[in-house]
Order: C-alpha cells, then structure tokens, then sequence
C-alpha cells in the first residue's frame, strides 16, 4: 500500500517529454516519464539488474524492491521529483530520476539493466533530465556514487559539464551546472552524429539480407529484389522469405524470417501493407538491425494509410529497429566488398565518389538512368520513399564519415526538419559539397505521404538557409549532376577568374557572356582557329593554367570535317589529370565524363581524379563552374564567432518573457516598458517612446524630453507611409505641438486609432527594419532590410537562420538589391555597418534564445555615419506548445501519420 504521506500532488508531464531516441549502436529506444502504471514491468525490470548494479544504485545490497519503495519510484509529481524509464520491445531497460534536495538543485540517479549498459543509456538519461530540470527550474544536479563505480563516474564527465567532486564518507560528492554549455552541447551533437551514422552503416554494410516478400513470378517486385541482389554481386548472404514457394532465383525459401538459420541484418520488406507489421515483430525477435519497406499503401494513399504507416513507424522504434520507407524504391551500396543492390532498379549505378539520396521511387530510376548514361558513378544511394523514419538528415550524418562519398546529392521533397539541416549541412559542407535540388521551392507543396508543419517564413528563407549552410542548391537534376561531376573530378578554383580557351570564336564569345551572366571575370580568351592541333590546345592549356591570374580554364572543343577528336582528347585529359586548377570542357557536344577524357581511378571509380567533365553546350559549363566557385568562396570565408553570449543577460530577458506569459497564458503584444527591457537585455536601445492620447499628455511628453520632438502615428494603416503625412517633426515648443496636433487630426481618418507618440528628434539616417519570428518549423529566422513600402513590394529582405556567425551579419547587409543607400549611394555619407550587424547578431540571438517571442520586428531604424537609433519597435509572446527539434535534447520525430525527418 502506498503511504499517503507520500503520495505527491501530480502534475501532467509535457507531451514532449515522451520520445523515441537513437542508441549509441544505432538501435532505438523509447523515453518516457514513469507511471505508476509501469508497477510490473518495473518490478520485472529490476528483477533483471544484477545485485552489483543495484549496489552501486543504492549503496546497500537491495535484492528486491518493497511496495513502499516501488510506490516512491512509480508516483512522481513530474516538478520536484522526475523519473524517466527507457523501453524496448515493452519492457523497462533503463530508469532515471532527479529529486530536488533544495530551491535550484536535484540529486540526480540511474540504474540500467546490465545487458544494456555501455550503450550511451546513462549519457541520453542525463541529457533529456536536465533538459526537463531546465523547463522545472533546476540549475545544479548533484549525484552521490560509490568510487568503483567507474562507469557512472564518466558519463557525468562525459557529459560536457563542469563536474566538482569530493570525498565524503567513502562515496564521491559530484555536483555540476546543467547550464548547457558549448562543452556540453558539442558532446551532445557528437553523440547524436555517431549514432546516426552507425544506423545507416548497418544499411550499406549488411553481411546478410532477406528479402520478405521474394516471389518465383516474374514481372513482380519480390523476385525483383532477389534478381537485383544476386545479379548485383552482393557479396553477403541473400535470404528469400516466401510462406508458398520453395525457392526463388535458385535460393531456397525460408516460412519466416525466424525460419532462417543464420544472423539477418537487413530485411527488404515487399508484401502487402496490411502485412507489414507482422514482419516487423518476425524481424524484431529474429534481431534485425533495419528494414527496407518497398510495400506502397501507406501515407501516400490517404488517411487510412497515415495511420497505418504511424502505426508501422511506432511499432518498429518500439522493438528498435530503423526504417527505410515505406514505398521505397530501396538502396545501393557500390563498394567492392559490398556491392549491395537492395532496389528495385535492375541498373547498378557504376562505382563513383558522390552519395544520392531522393524521396520518390519512380524519380529515383530516371536518376539512376541518369547517373549511368554520365558516367558519374555514385557511392551509394538511398530512395526513402514516405521518408517515416530515416531521412535525408540521417544520410548526411553517415557520408560526414563516409570514405567513399566525396561529394553529397540531394533531391527534397519536403525538409521535415530544415533547422536540425542546417546545423548537420553547415558541418558536413566544410568537408565534402552538398549539392541539392529541391522541389516545390515556389509553393512550398509537399507529395503526398510526406506530412510537415506549416512554414510560415517566406521561400527566401529557405533559399538563405541553403546559401548559409553552404549548400550548393541547383533548380534542375540536370544541373545537380553538371555540378557534381566537376566536384567528383576537378580541384577547386581559388576565386572567379576564368580562361577561355577554344577552336571556335562563336562558342568562345557564348561562353565569355555566360560567364560574366554569373558573375565569372574572364581574364584570359585563347582564340585558337578552327584547324588548332592537339600540339596547339596543349600549349594554350599550360599558359593558362600556369598565369597566376587565372583560377579556372574553360576548353571549347568543336571538331572540324572527318576528324575524331582524340589527340585534342589525350591533351585534355592529361592536362585535367596534373593541373591544380579545375578544367571543364565543351567536348564534341557531350555530356558526363566521355570515355576519351577519363583518368584511370586506382580506387576503382569509373572515372578518376583530374577527368575532365563534358558538357553539351559552353552555357551548362560555365554555370556548373560558377555554382562551384560559389562553394569554394563560401568554404574559404571566415565563418566568425557568434554575437556573444556574455555580453547579453538571456536570464533576464527570460524573466520577463516568463512574467508576461503567466500574466497572459494564451500570448499578447508586449508592452513597451517591457519591450524596452527585453531589447535592453541584448544592449539595444529603444529609444524613448511616449504613448499619447490628447494635445495635453502630447505637451507634457514634449516638455518631459526637453522639445526638440517628433509627433507621429504609429498605427498599422499609417506606418511606414512614403508622404509622411502621419508625422510632425522639429516641434520646439508647446505651440508648435499644438499645431502639429490639430494638422495631423485634420489629415487622418479616425485619429482615435491613429496610436500617437511623442519621441525626440533623431539624427537623420538611412531607414533599415530588422525582424525576427519563430517559425514552426525552421525555429528562429532573422531578416533585414531598408524599411519602407517599396523595399516591402518588392520583397527586397535578406534572410538567415540563427545562430549566426559575423560573416552572416554581413552578408545580409550586403545582399539586398538596396544595400548601395548604405554605402554613400550618390555621395550620401556612408553609414555605420558595424552597428547595423551588431543589431542584426542581437537581434538573432535574442530570438535563438527565447522561443517564446513569437515575432519581433525594429521597425523603423535610422541608419547613420556614427551609428543606429531604433525608433519603433514592436514584439508579441506566444508559449512554446512544441519546443524546437534540437533544444539542448535529441529526440527523433513523432510518428504523426506521416513523421518528420528527424
């Protein structure tokens, strides 16, 4: 029976407190606050834990749990005592607590079953604790252990934090700041990335498959599959699944998955959709790591197959396996100790340098059709189909590591979790270019079968998010595969000055004013005549991959009457294969790498480092070239560090946020003496603002600020208006307000909504707004203009997804169309830059760290030679139903019909 005494008063847990999790081996999990309903799968669960690690738990041999103790750990009231359990397959495997000891600090525990530790389960209990301790107002854990208790000891320390220790009776004192440092963060992104990656390599790297569904009729997907694996040189075992026959493709067939004498890795899954989930529990008890879902009748067919395929998703994390699909066309691992054809595509793509990964299945064909018919090659390719589960971001976690990717393609359809992209993309572009077309870039639509938030922020914002991350976005798949075959064969260029060389002036001069349509400077333009000799190209190559002043060389090559081309060929490839600087060509009207212009890779690519690329016509060539110098001026720009942290006061701008909420639960405007601390907080200064409702409080504003005033309308219908017949300015006495005062109520329609102010004059300036909101599905986005109704029209803002770095900051000012106002346009004084980014870094850091500020916009900022006055200001504060995907916790996306890319 459970003591009264101890039974706490319970609050409901957040939603979001409940989630499925990634393992350090790649394996799922489920987290979830306990229950007092959890009372026999806990008793069962500690029944499992050996008597050393209940021990080290408790201090004391404990061999089992009484009923006043099972009732301490089972009913919490989920604020000053918290309990999250982790299961698998039902079952308990894993428990974690913090119990708050005094005002700001919890003694934090756990206790995880013995053939699940070493798995990174203490490290995902402490990180999701303290994030729950951080929403309850916890700052300090402290936890007691024993000194042999090695394991334990190093998961705090591993942690990120700072950890204080000391000796007190025989047993270590840790206390440490949940305060999510860099420290703590990077450890945090560190384990996430290992074990993302982990689960896809047990995609590519199978030493067996089954395929579920394999039939002995042709024309069907399961004997397909079979066909493409055995005809693909799988070098792994292949399994066929079928209840009815007794061999397909001469395999012999197995009832069931659990049928199987040996070990499965991956399953390929093609039955019917009704039919899965059986599998998926076969699969599961036969320890599969992941699974291929090939089946279609899922989230692509309507609500029915929504909740079908929530169903599947859930059932499958639940017994920890990873997911592929459904509706998939399947996946390729072209490695020779692999070579791994689990598609539906009967063309295995030839060995190359760049990992693909798409959506649609049909797509994917033509994109293998395509990648063959080049000659590019791939390293590995992935069609996710509905995407329920892995997604693109997963892929980028796995090829970051990937010895064989050099360079990343990417088809979207939807971005299910765009800011959790940019942070992975912003990493992995560093190493290796990520080249991208994304579909619906107008209209924001998505397929069917792939369910996401809406995105209130405008298409420009996406668009900024890619540029920011690096990320080479192209409009065609056309386009996608010219950039990458320069990637996968040529160096980078060291800045936009480019060589023309060619046999035909015609096509020289096409390509001069393509280059310079991109924003390529042509340095050098060798005219060779239309009967130039290979001697004559190799000559004119070398000078100008030797001058200095060149960075890129293009080679325009139309034969003349009856002659083949190859000694110009063997010149080309020869000088592609040792120069330091990229080459592309216009070769015969080709398009890919042609035989003739490939470089024999030792690694077994199709064709090697220093092919030179071909294109059907001198504008594809240019354009790839000008996509690439782009990514190499983006990857040698300093990012810079972003706005300091320390020179802001985020805790107490989170009180007033918090003090604003619990007045208005439901959200408001924020008011101005609130708004005027919460911009204070970032050290911006809102300059002094008085409301006023009759000529009298007007005067007596005037004469609080010392004359010298403006009076103005700030009401919505009169904002930002190009006559500025809402404004009075250079009013110097009670007179002159008076006068102002009767002129601005003569002029506009209904003054009792006109919300007016008085404020003092300001220098004058260049006009500039400079907004943010907190976007449902990208998080923070910051963007920055000239204010006024024209620049609106026109949509000339500059977009960026926070954190940002210095060069962010810049860049924004610099982008729009116009930034020349700023920067003395007709002999205008140029304005204070530094200011202008300093406000935009602080403004992006406020909303990266308060979610809660819905939207926040300086309206009217007057832009000077020495310096910014922001004017107008305006904020509304809404509660966070949803935190952010990647708040200080890695949780994977809730099955929600269709999932969200995690």
């Amino acid at each position: 029976m459970t003591d009264p005494q101890d039974a706490p008063t319970v609050q409901a847990p957040p939603q979001h407190w409940e989630a499925d999790v990634l393992l350090r081996d790649g394996r799922t999990a489920h987290i979830r606050p306990i229950r007092p309903d959890d009372h026999d799968v806990f008793v069962e669960f500690y029944a499992r834990v050996s008597d050393q690690s209940k021990y080290y738990r408790f201090f004391s041999p404990m061999p089992r749990l009484s009923e006043r103790d099972l009732a301490r750990f089972l009913n919490v009231d989920h604020v000053e005592r918290v309990a999250f359990v982790l299961t698998l397959q039902q079952r308990i495997i894993a428990v974690g607590r913090y119990d708050v000891v005094r005002p700001g600090e919890a003694e934090v525990a756990f206790l995880v079953e013995d053939q699940h530790q070493g798995r990174g389960i203490g490290q995902l209990l402490l990180e999701h604790l303290a994030q729950a301790g951080r929403e309850r107002g916890v700052e300090r854990f402290v936890a007691e252990v024993l000194p042999d208790n090695s394991r334990m000891i190093q998961t705090f320390r591993d942690a990120g934090y700072r950890v204080v220790s000391e000796y007190e009776e025989g047993v270590l004192q840790l206390e440490f700041s949940i305060d999510p440092t860099d420290t703590a963060i990077g450890v945090m992104m560190n384990r996430e990335h290992k074990a993302e990656a982990a689960s896809i390599e047990k995609f590519f790297n199978p030493r067996s498959v089954a395929v579920i569904g394999a039939s002995r009729r042709q024309e069907t997907i399961g004997q397909a599959l079979v066909r493409n694996l055995v005809t693909g040189d799988f070098t792994g075992r292949v399994y066929a699944v079928n209840p009815t026959s007794h061999a397909v493709s001469g395999l012999p067939t197995y009832k069931t998955v659990a049928d199987i004498p040996d070990d499965v890795d991956v399953a390929i899954v093609a039955v019917p959709a009704d039919a899965v989930q059986d599998v998926v529990l076969d699969c599961a008890a036969k320890g599969v790591h992941g699974l291929v879902v090939i089946s279609s009748g899922f989230a692509e067919t309507g609500e029915e197959g929504r909740v079908r395929q929530r169903k599947l998703v859930g059932l499958s994390r639940s017994y920890g396996l990873r997911l592929i699909g459904p509706n998939a066309l399947g996946i390729i691992n072209t490695a020779g100790p692999v070579s791994l054809n689990a598609s539906l595509s009967p063309l295995m793509p030839p060995r190359g340098r760049a990992g693909f990964f798409c959506q649609s299945g049909a797509l994917g064909t033509a994109i293998l059709e395509k990648v063959y018919n080049r000659g590019l090659g791939l390293s590995t390719f992935v069609s996710a189909g509905n995407r329920a589960d892995v997604s693109g971001n997963d892929l980028l976690q796995y090829w970051e590591e990937d010895d064989s990717t050099e360079v990343v393609l990417l088809y979207l359809e939807s971005i299910g979790n765009p800011r959790k992209f940019s942070r992975i993309a912003r990493r992995v572009s560093q190493r290796k270019p990520i080249i991208a077309v994304r579909s619906g870039r107008t209209t924001q639509g998505v397929p069917m079968g792939h369910a996401v938030r809406k995105i209130v922020a405008p298409p420009a914002a996406v668009d900024a998010m890619f540029r920011q991350a690096g990320v080479i976005q192209v409009d065609t798949l056309d386009e996608m595969f010219d950039v990458a075959q320069l990637l996968a064969h040529q160096p980078l260029p060291r800045g936009r000055r480019v060589a023309i060389v060619g046999n035909s002036d015609a096509l020289g001069l096409l390509a001069a004013d393509a280059a310079a349509a991109v924003g390529l400077v042509v340095n050098k333009a060798i005219a060779l005549g239309a009967d130039a000799s290979a001697d004559d190209f190799e000559d004119a190559l070398d000078a100008a991959i030797d001058d200095p002043e060149i960075d890129s060389v293009v080679a325009v090559y139309v034969p003349p009457i009856n002659v083949s081309g190859e000694d110009v060929a063997n010149v080309l490839a020869a000088v592609g294969e040792q120069s330091d600087k990229p080459l592309v060509s216009s070769f015969l009207g080709a398009e890919g790498v042609p035989e003739l212009l490939r470089v024999p890779d030792v690694a077994g690519a199709t064709a090697g480092r220093g092919s030179v690329p071909s294109y059907p016509g001198v504008e594809a060539a240019v354009r790839a070239l000008a996509r690439v110098v782009e990514y190499a001026v983006w990857l040698r720009t300093p990012g810079g560090s972003p706005a300091n942290p320390a020179q802001a006061d985020a805790a107490g701008a989170k009180r007033i946020v918090n003090e604003l909420l619990k007045k208005n639960p439901d959200g408001a405007e924020v008011d101005l003496e609130s708004l005027t601390a919460l911009l204070a907080a970032y050290e911006i200064e809102l300059w002094q603002t008085r409301k006023v409702g009759t000529v009298e409080e007007a005067i007596e504003a005037g004469e609080a600020l010392g004359w010298d005033v403006v009076l103005k309308a700030t009401a919505e219908h009169l904002r930002e208006r190009p006559d500025l017949a809402h404004v009075r300015r250079n009013l110097y006495s009670a007179a002159d307000l008076r006068q102002a005062w009767t002129s601005l109520n003569g002029v506009i329609s209904e003054p009792e909504r006109a919300g007016f102010v008085v404020q003092k004059n300001a220098r004058p300036g260049v006009p500039i707004a400079i907004r943010s909101i907190e976007d449902p599905l990208f998080g923070p986005v910051v963007s920055f203009g000239i204010a006024g109704p024209l620049t609106e029209l026109l949509a000339d803002r500059a977009y960026r997804i926070p954190p940002l770095g210095e060069r962010d900051a810049a860049a924004m000012v610099r982008e729009i169309k116009s930034s020349p106002m700023l920067f003395g346009y007709r002999g205008s004084e140029v304005v204070d830059v530094a200011e202008i980014e300093r406000l935009i870094n602080r403004v992006a850091q406020l909303q990266n760290d308060l979610p809660q500020i819905s939207s926040l916009e300086l309206g009217l900022v007057l832009a000077g030679a020495e310096g910014a006055t922001v004017l107008t200001a305006a904020a509304r504060v809404d509660p966070v139903a949803d935190p952010r995907s990647d708040w200080f916790v890695r949780r994977m996306p809730t099955p929600i019909g269709d999932t969200l890319p995690n």
